[in-house]
């Protein structure tokens, strides 16, 4: 597994050694933003109208027609693409810069080339969706009551957690081995004897949260975008394995991956209840979205289609490079 795991810090440190990682942080920091000030606008508004569900809003599923509009296609309309941003070097630059046949000679084999090529670009994205937990205390209504005279051994184990956290990353990508030590021993002390001043100090909670707004569907949101991710994530990593050209495979996956967009603006023209409006919906990733996630509702179809989609894309990815070995 060093091999695999050598392969997976390559291809994660590449997001950031190259235009690419930027252009996709860049686009999606700008798509949800302009969401959440729209979910902001709407939590705000006077009047009869509102909101009930802010992540219906966030994620591109609200109910009245004309935030439909705006957030269903701003959202729903570029979230491929940016999936396909992600997922489009991954083996077509591979293919293009006539590096895939050294890596597939080398003494790893296929599905671990994948499966490194996945995990990279799946930490990737879960990278970029943790930008978005700040707006997680205004979609949520959340008030904090905090213990002061805790504050500071509270302050003592975050700061050790996050030396420790750092020292991990350190030895990940292979920093100076003095630096990465004196930041792991010191994060360990830190941790260490806030964890223990906080324990025998005062028993109460550091802080006490209030919820004023229903926290699951923040919750069940979350799960359904890191599973729906996954599978738009393995379709674009198929379509790298196929072109030669970055613009190709992008183009490509944005057009697969508006095949379980585009069905969801046909749940105005099916009845509701019907054999086609179950298809529709089954098909249709916003529709799970608009109806289940960002309502606290967790629906196994739903999971099922993304995780045989996403299993599948990634067996028929290595079958790709096997195919291509055997030539």
């Amino acid at each position: 597994m060093r091999a695999t795991c050598s392969l997976i810090r390559r291809e994660f440190a590449a997001y950031f050694t190259g235009p690419i990682g930027y252009v996709a942080l860049f686009g999606f920091l700008v798509l949800n933003g302009l969401l959440f000030w729209l979910v902001v606008g709407l939590l705000t508004e006077k009047g009869p109208r509102g909101i009930e569900y802010p992540m219906q809003v966030m994620l591109g599923g609200a109910e009245n027609p004309q935030d439909v509009l705006v957030a269903g296609v701003l959202f729903w309309g570029l979230f491929p693409a940016v999936t396909g941003i992600i997922t489009s070097r991954l083996i077509a630059e591979e293919r293009g810069t006539g590096t895939l046949e050294s890596l597939l000679t080398a003494p790893i084999r296929d599905w671990q080339v994948v499966f490194a090529k996945f995990v990279a670009c799946f930490a990737f994205y879960l990278l970029l969706w943790s930008t978005t937990l700040v707006y997680i205390p205004v979609l949520a209504d959340l008030k904090a009551d905090w213990q002061g005279n805790v504050t500071l051994f509270a302050a003592m184990l975050v700061v050790g957690i996050l030396f420790i956290g750092m020292a991990k990353l350190g030895f990940w990508f292979a920093l100076n081995g003095r630096l990465v030590l004196l930041l792991g021993v010191s994060g360990v002390a830190l941790a260490a004897a806030g964890g223990y001043l906080h324990a025998t100090y005062d028993a109460r909670h550091l802080v006490h949260l209030t919820w004023n707004i229903d926290a699951r569907p923040i919750l069940t949101s979350y799960l359904g975008m890191v599973l729906a991710g996954a599978m738009f994530l393995a379709l674009g990593l198929l379509v790298s394995s196929w072109v030669k050209s970055q613009l190709v495979a992008w183009m490509l996956s944005l057009l697969l991956g508006l095949g379980f967009v585009l069905p969801a603006a046909l749940r105005w023209q099916v009845d509701s209840g019907s054999d086609w409006d179950a298809l529709v919906y089954y098909l249709s990733v916003p529709e799970h979205f608009r109806r289940d996630f960002t309502r606290g509702v967790i629906d196994t179809r739903p999971l099922v289609l993304y995780v045989t989609v996403t299993l599948c894309c990634l067996y028929l990815t290595v079958r790709s490079l096997e195919a291509r070995r055997l030539r």
